[in-house]
């Protein structure tokens, strides 16, 4: 059985291409700039924003403000433990050939927990509000895309990161009705 990091710089090696390619679009003068706006979006500023407003849009939008903040937390708890585990460097310090041009809150790449909370939160406020959907769900995607564009995941760290959003989402939704 492989040792986890010889796994590790396998799949960093044939994710290296896509991250190279991704990351030129983080040096563009005009998409690299809305990229890191939507990355910085993801920080929480967006999620904390809509937390605190929900609860305006009435019961759902208090059942779904306490789920998103139940979800969120669960998604650090999850994310970090994750992170420390795993130990996958980012591809900015794996490969040269990437340009880092975003900054990164944390040492390690996988699972993007940016994306993470962004398919959790937009999943459970659009399950209370659907009307939601239409701004949160693109939004949602570019700050998943962000991450690789900005040379901070792999492709495969982003769909982790919505793979185990969803699940969060879900879990908390089932507990919650």
């Amino acid at each position: 059985m492989a040792q986890p990091a010889s796994l590790w710089a396998r799949v960093d090696l044939a994710e290296s291409g896509i991250c190279q390619r991704m990351s030129a679009i983080g040096s563009t003068p005009g998409l690299g700039g809305l990229f890191r706006i939507f990355s910085r979006l993801g920080d929480g500023i967006l999620w904390y924003v809509l937390i605190a407003v929900l609860p305006l849009a009435g019961t759902q939008g208090r059942t779904a403000s306490i789920q998103m903040a139940v979800a969120a937390l669960a998604g650090i708890v999850l994310y970090r433990l994750l992170k420390t585990r795993c130990v996958r460097e980012r591809p900015f310090r794996s490969h040269p050939q990437v340009t880092r041009t975003g900054i990164p809150l944390d040492r390690y790449s996988f699972p993007s927990g940016h994306t993470l909370h962004a398919v959790a939160l937009t999943a459970i406020a659009c399950h209370h509000l659907p009307g939601l959907a239409p701004a949160l769900i693109p939004v949602a995607l570019m700050i998943g895309m962000s991450r690789v564009v900005l040379g901070l995941h792999y492709p495969s760290d982003v769909a982790a990161g919505a793979l185990l959003g969803l699940g969060i989402a879900q879990v908390t939704l089932v507990a919650g009705s």
